[in-house]
């Protein structure tokens, strides 16, 4: 996934299609929540003007992550459309405007790992939750589990209860004066 721009330049005329699978481990190191990846498959075009290669890429495999209510893998699908724009532009040629969409090269190589692994991790859900984990049991040995719903209903049907150390304070009002 890495090309320099001199082999690039041979794809000039008619662009770089993309047909690949390539494994991104490297992303369960960052983020920890992600148990494993799939082999993702990009698809996609490149094309090129004068100083910089655009391209329009499609992303799919699967992520396997924890369920937030049982811990248990769920198998995450994932289809990522991007346009990412690689520029071998003069750093005095470069302009500020837009600047943070365009990926500048340093040492005249294009390398797609970086950008797809960011990909990945910005699709990274903050809860999956596993079918059927709604139904599973609702408590264990020092836990319960209810729906805000459930909670509310119960709070309703519970009569106000008095705390016993001020229940004779509750008696010194209903005295009247004498």
């Amino acid at each position: 996934m890495k090309w320099s721009i001199h082999q690039l330049s041979k794809f000039r005329r008619d662009g770089m299609p993309i047909d690949l699978t390539v494994q991104l481990d490297e992303v369960k190191e960052r983020n920890k929540d992600i148990r494993q990846v799939s082999p993702i498959h990009i698809t996609g075009l490149c094309t090129f003007s004068a100083s910089q290669m655009t391209c329009h890429l499609h992303l799919s495999g699967e992520l396997t992550l924890p369920c937030a209510r049982t811990w248990e893998d769920v198998v995450y699908p994932l289809s990522i459309d991007t346009i990412e724009i690689f520029s071998w532009m003069d750093e005095d040629m470069r302009g500020d405007e837009d600047s943070e969409d365009i990926h500048y090269l340093e040492d005249e190589v294009v390398d797609l790992q970086p950008i797809l692994e960011e990909l990945l991790l910005l699709s990274v859900p903050m809860q999956v939750f596993k079918e059927g984990s709604e139904e599973r049991s609702r408590e264990g040995k020092g836990w319960t589990y209810q729906t805000d719903e459930e909670q509310l209903l119960l709070e309703k049907n519970d009569e106000p209860k008095v705390d016993p150390r001020l229940a004779d304070l509750a008696k010194f009002f209903d005295q009247t004066d004498e």
